[in-house]
């Protein structure tokens, strides 16, 4: 489960749909334009990402970092750890 800060913070990223950069628990990064969030068929909380290819549902516990992409009053990074 997400702290709420985080929560709060995720939320801000799909309002102003900032380009993030997420870091996954597997290593993995994904690169894409924060839009939502949603439940996916198991009922993971999720990011939706537009990326290059397509919508993607990245589910918020596999999340460790989410760095924001351009200057703004919110926040740079976040860190789920």
């Amino acid at each position: 489960m997400v702290a709420c800060h985080l929560y709060d913070n995720i939320e801000i990223a799909c309002l102003y749909h900032f380009p993030v950069k997420l870091s996954l628990r597997d290593g993995d990064e994904k690169h894409g334009e924060a839009l939502d969030t949603a439940f996916n068929e198991d009922r993971e909380e999720c990011l939706s990402l537009k990326t290059e290819r397509g919508e993607r549902m990245i589910v918020l516990d596999d999340i460790t970092r989410m760095e924001v992409l351009v200057d703004n009053p919110h926040f740079m990074v976040l860190d789920f750890v």
